[in-house]
């Protein structure tokens, strides 16, 4: 009974070795940790990694492209398996990714893709479809036409690009942007933006920002005026589906950034597997309203 007992406690132990033998080391380079939708794309992708028994080292880049680099070479270092990167500029990044490259480390982007660089796999939302959808939202509520601002998020980033393409694609020939200004996807740089242009803007209807940390941030500069103008944001986070319960937003485009994360992981487990990905990963998008 004993020598039994030792056998299966030799087995147990042989299966574990092989497990964590098998287990993909990840890294994982998040632009910020300010933001909430960063968060909670990075929660994503730590209980994927749990569940799939891998290892996932994550760094914050702060959203400084030199941090960023930085932190994919400490990762180098530290030998990981696949480098998994949400870029703090699209442009920027390249340097990171090639650096990944040149050690033969296979890179995986979220949410913003790397213009440059060879990239095996890109995870995020339809941007550019989130832009149109938002854009049509409120060319509905405004009846067809009307003055609108569009906040825009990080230049270079493609986040950024996508969502202000879609938005001006279904607003062409109906709405009239009077402003059209850059956040930095900051709330407080939104509510600063959002206050110079209502200064400057007699006539406003609506405001679409490409992400809700601007949303918000212009929704207070303009409860402070007293003016009755909708605003629309993009990543419903819980800051923003709150606002929209309690009718402070008009609605924002829900990306699943906990899920991108996840895909992320899954993908970067397969990769370490030598198993095939597709190129693109897209992950579902929706409207919220009251």
């Amino acid at each position: 009974m004993k020598k039994m007992a030792k056998l299966f406690g030799i087995a147990a132990l042989v299966l574990a070795a092989s497990t964590v033998a098998n287990a993909a080391k990840i890294g994982l380079v998040i632009s910020t940790q300010n933001n909430p939708f960063f968060v909670t794309l990075k929660e994503g992708a730590e209980g994927k990694a749990k569940d799939l028994g891998d290892e996932l080292i994550v760094l914050d880049s702060q959203n400084d492209p030199s941090k960023e680099l930085a932190n994919v070479e400490d990762l180098l270092v530290k030998g990981i398996d696949v480098l998994l990167i949400n870029p703090t500029d699209s442009d920027a990044v390249v340097s990171a990714v090639r650096a990944a490259n040149r050690q033969k480390v296979p890179v995986v982007t979220l949410d913003r893709a790397a213009n440059k660089g060879k990239v095996v796999s890109h995870v995020a939302s339809d941007n550019v479809f989130g832009g149109e959808m938002a854009g049509n939202y409120i060319i509905e509520k405004l009846g067809g036409k009307g003055k609108v601002v569009e906040l825009e998020g990080i230049p270079g980033t493609t986040a950024a690009r996508d969502r202000g393409q879609g938005f001006n694609k279904s607003a062409k020939g109906k709405l009239d942007i009077v402003a059209k200004q850059p956040a930095d996807f900051d709330r407080t740089k939104g509510l600063t933006v959002m206050e110079n242009i209502l200064q400057a803007q007699p006539e406003i209807d609506a405001v679409f920002a490409h992400n809700d940390e601007m949303a918000l941030g212009a929704t207070k500069a303009i409860e402070a005026t007293g003016r009755n103008i909708m605003v629309v944001g993009f990543d419903a986070t819980d800051d923003a589906v709150a606002a929209v319960k309690a009718g402070n937003l008009a609605a924002t485009v829900a990306q699943k950034p906990a899920e991108i994360g996840a895909k992320g992981v899954e993908i970067a487990d397969k990769i370490a597997k030598k198993e095939e990905v597709p190129a693109n990963v897209p992950v579902a998008l929706e409207l919220i309203t009251k």
